[in-house]
């Protein structure tokens, strides 16, 4: 092992994940990056079923902290000793290479404070089609949020801010952004979404919505990044077509359609929660 490499702490918050969590966990056992520097936490949501039983084959290193995944990550973030901090949910599996070249960009560049790492939905249902294919053109924008990031600075910034569940991603990521560089990788995450429910994904984002208003006059309404985030012109045009990305929207009509109609269902949620 090169004992010089930096310590990554690996954050995972989980509720009732026990469907979940090894293969979360085994994907950072399988990572290229040295595992005697990877540093794992796990904090609980106080789970009710095997979630914390199958951690602990994993790390010592589990704490219960509530009442949102924003304290909980946060929470993480104190106990954490290393020089990066990386945060992922229980659904999310991390490919073998991601550790290895988040740390390898921000040694080459130490003017990078955080990095996205592009996210793959997996599933075989239509929608879960539909969700991936929507996930593509978000890596690196303002739609997306920073994933590996300087530990210092996430300190430095507040970590998350607890008043939101829903925008606070995108809220860290603005602050983030305002202490240096950040930049996206190669290597990917994939999230599960194969259990993808329409009922259930918009009961989420009304919950979601209910902190939008807390976010936006955080920062104010006419912030270019709330601009774009919450403007019909960036979200439903724009980011679909910015960089050449349009090629995909050509290719594949049938996922086209379904991704403005979950766009447009998401909108209606926004404005029937204002």
């Amino acid at each position: 092992m090169k004992t010089n490499l930096p310590t990554v702490s690996v954050v995972i918050t989980t509720k009732n994940e026990e469907r979940h969590i090894a293969n979360c966990l085994k994907s950072i056992k399988k990572q290229t990056y040295p595992s005697g520097k990877i540093e794992i936490i796990i904090v609980d949501n106080h789970s009710t079923d095997k979630t914390k039983a199958i951690a602990k084959k994993f790390t010592d290193k589990i704490y219960d902290c509530g009442p949102e995944r924003s304290a909980q990550r946060n929470f993480g973030a104190k106990k954490a000793k290393g020089i990066y901090y990386l945060y992922l949910d229980a659904d999310m599996v991390l490919s073998p290479e991601a550790i290895s070249e988040c740390v390898s960009r921000c040694q080459k560049d130490y003017k990078i404070v955080g990095l996205y790492v592009p996210e793959i939905i997996v599933g075989d249902s239509y929608w879960s089609k539909v969700r991936r294919f929507e996930r593509s053109f978000y890596g690196g924008t303002v739609i997306d949020a920073v994933r590996f990031i300087r530990l210092k600075d996430f300190i430095s910034v507040g970590g998350f801010d607890e008043t939101m569940s829903g925008p606070e991603d995108w809220d860290l990521d603005k602050k983030i952004r305002s202490q240096g560089k950040v930049d996206i990788i190669k290597s990917v995450i994939y999230h599960n979404e194969s259990e993808f429910n329409l009922s259930n994904y918009l009961k989420k984002k009304s919950y979601y919505t209910k902190s939008f208003e807390n976010y936006i006059n955080k920062w104010g309404r006419k912030d270019p990044d709330i601009v774009k985030q919450f403007g019909v012109k960036y979200r439903y045009a724009e980011v679909f077509i910015e960089n050449k990305k349009w090629g995909k929207i050509i290719t594949s009509p049938h996922l086209v359609l379904g991704m403005f109609f979950l766009r447009f269902l998401v909108g209606i949620t926004y404005l029937l929660n204002r």
